[in-house]
């Protein structure tokens, strides 16, 4: 392709009428609606979408190249930051799954608080999902609420964690600390504040006519084609299946809780925030039925070659101090082996496939994010509607860049 080929291709790629009257139009990555890293080439008649290209790529991040440099805890703090929102989710899936490859168990207590951690993170990203797409069809007080309850809620996990948006708590075979004394009022405190910030978007936004006609019969997608394009999460459930890997195949301590699993009929974007909504629900029900059953005892395993000891273990005993620097230095050795941890992520399943050499670094990692089945079936969940819808459709399935371009 000559040079003035090439600049006259990028200065038509805008906007382009085809032989038959349709236009070519360009929508993104800097589109704000498709925060900064997600291209789709449009071609449209009039307002209406007759067929689409989604196009990703623009923020690789070589998070799974980058694990196999690492030891397994020094893993950790890139899980952060593949969801954002969500941070100790990925933390927990991928703690689960080196554990697993190691055939060891966190202690109950460990269980019982990510559980907790988990269910803050799914709330934080719902709160964050429903408020950033309620703003961008300007429902700016909504979205002010919202955001007021996420804020309450990072207040909460940085007292856990001592972060708000990337804590790296989870150590393989336990956490970094354990619950603050007064962690069940503090939690008691802020339910009441975001049950009320809830409360108030829903009445704002549930039977909110222009809210419900941009949402309604817009991106809708059948049951057969989301789980033919391998759709999780709230997307999924929107359409009627109720798959929940929480209740599909229970991990930590899931099992013991009961909460329910909304889902919704249309497959729509009104029934992906009115699944969300419920969840939110259900996931402050299970940190209080936790709460309510966590037992005392150690948050971390008791193996030296697990993870670190206390500091006065180290200093009173051999073992525990050569453990320390082995682990500093070389980090813990998963038998040779292979294994894939599942948990529920804010959107979706998310995966963790794991190899081992028997090495103290990961010989292969590799991500299943739900993000990446969303928007493989974006083009289908516009085609035919407006322009227009792209925004609430794009907003609801909740692409989160970091774990897209993994």
């Amino acid at each position: 392709m000559t040079e003035t080929r090439k600049i006259e291709n990028q200065k038509n790629w805008n906007l382009e009428t085809l032989e038959d009257g349709r236009m070519v139009l360009n929508m993104g990555p800097s589109h704000p609606a498709m925060h900064g890293i997600v291209r789709v080439l449009l071609t449209v008649r009039g307002e209406r979408v007759t067929d689409s290209e989604v196009e990703i790529g623009y923020l690789h991040r070589g998070f799974e190249k980058t694990c196999e440099n690492v030891t397994y805890n020094q893993c950790v703090p890139y899980t952060d930051r593949l969801n954002y929102v969500s941070p100790f989710i990925n933390n927990v899936g991928y703690a689960l799954a080196v554990e697993k490859l190691m055939g060891i168990e966190a202690p109950v207590r460990c269980r019982y608080i990510r559980v907790i951690m988990s269910e803050l993170s799914r709330l934080t990203d719902h709160l964050t999902c429903i408020g950033a797409n309620a703003m961008e069809l300007a429902a700016f007080t909504v979205y002010f609420y919202l955001i007021n309850a996420r804020e309450e809620l990072y207040r909460l996990t940085d007292a856990v964690a001592g972060g708000r948006v990337t804590p790296a708590y989870t150590r393989v075979g336990g956490l970094t600390r354990d619950l603050p004394p007064d962690f069940r009022s503090m939690t008691a405190g802020v339910f009441k504040i975001v049950r009320k910030n809830i409360s108030d978007a829903d009445k704002l936004l549930t039977r909110n006519r222009i809210f419900y006609d941009r949402l309604h019969n817009t991106g809708s997608i059948s049951k057969e084609d989301a789980v033919s394009l391998s759709f999780t999460g709230p997307a999924l459930r929107s359409t009627g299946v109720p798959l929940d890997v929480r209740k599909a195949t229970p991990y930590l301590v899931y099992d013991r809780f009961d909460f329910d699993i909304p889902v919704g009929s249309n497959g729509d974007n009104y029934d992906r925030y009115l699944v969300r909504m419920e969840e939110m629900k259900q996931s402050m029900r299970i940190v209080e039925q936790a709460l309510a059953q966590l037992p005392d005892g150690p948050i971390n395993h008791p193996d030296f070659n697990v993870i670190l000891q206390p500091k006065e273990e180290v200093s009173d005993n051999i073992e525990a101090l050569m453990a320390h620097f082995k682990l500093t230095f070389e980090g813990v050795k998963p038998p040779k082996g292979e294994v894939y941890q599942a948990v529920e992520g804010g959107n979706g399943e998310v995966g963790f496939y794991i190899v081992s050499d028997g090495g103290g670094n990961p010989w292969r990692v590799r991500v299943r994010p739900p993000c990446f089945a969303l928007t493989g079936g974006l083009s289908q969940m516009i085609k035919g509607g407006y322009i227009a819808d792209i925004v609430s459709t794009f907003g609801q399935i909740n692409m989160i860049g970091g774990e897209l371009e993994r």
